[in-house]
């Protein structure tokens, strides 16, 4: 299998331990438990300062960091990490991903940028990945029509579950939005 070749294993580091920084409290705490069934030593952050205090008194071999936290930017807990564990392998999340952003956090020393919503298979592939090596794609891409779904649902919940505050946000008609939002999720 190419895939495996790509692939270490857990079992290669001496240092298993992983910081997730995330203020999705509800995702990180899955993902956190998925970590730990897969062998990493798990502790968690939620938001830039409670990350980088982690950074500086467990100095994690792994880390998963959400782009934009609610107490600033997920890069900043990346340059900490750099700081002080330079061979650490750091992937980033983010909801809102874009072409700067991924570049940016590829040049503060991140490994991957995944888009969320990412399954713990998918974070596990990343940290693993061989660094000089091309990444596989993804065996069960999200569709676009599910990419848009959860980006929908995403701004839906930041907004309170506001109908009319969150239609303003994404330029479209009120009634528009309402139609999606009583659609089930497209596979």
């Amino acid at each position: 299998m190419v895939e495996a070749a790509n692939l270490k294993k857990l079992s290669d580091f001496d240092n298993k331990s992983l910081l997730i920084v995330d203020d999705d409290n509800p995702f990180r705490d899955r993902l956190a438990r998925a970590m730990e069934k897969k062998g990493f030593e798990v502790f968690q952050a939620e938001g830039v300062q409670k990350g980088i205090l982690s950074v500086k008194e467990k100095k994690p071999a792994f880390a998963v960091v959400d782009l934009r936290l609610a107490d600033g930017n997920g890069l900043e807990v990346v340059k900490q990490i750099q700081i002080s564990n330079p061979s650490s392998r750091i992937i980033m999340l983010t909801g809102y991903g874009n072409i700067p952003t991924a570049v940016a956090a590829i040049k503060e020393g991140a490994i991957d940028y995944l888009a969320k919503p990412a399954d713990a298979d998918d974070v596990e592939k990343a940290l693993l990945a061989d660094p000089e090596k091309k990444a596989e794609p993804p065996e069960n891409p999200m569709s676009a029509d599910r990419v848009k779904w959860e980006h929908i649902h995403r701004v839906f919940e930041l907004c309170n579950r506001n109908v009319s505050e969150t239609a303003r946000r994404l330029k479209m008609h009120r009634r528009t939005l309402q139609r999606i939002l009583s659609k089930r999720s497209p596979r």
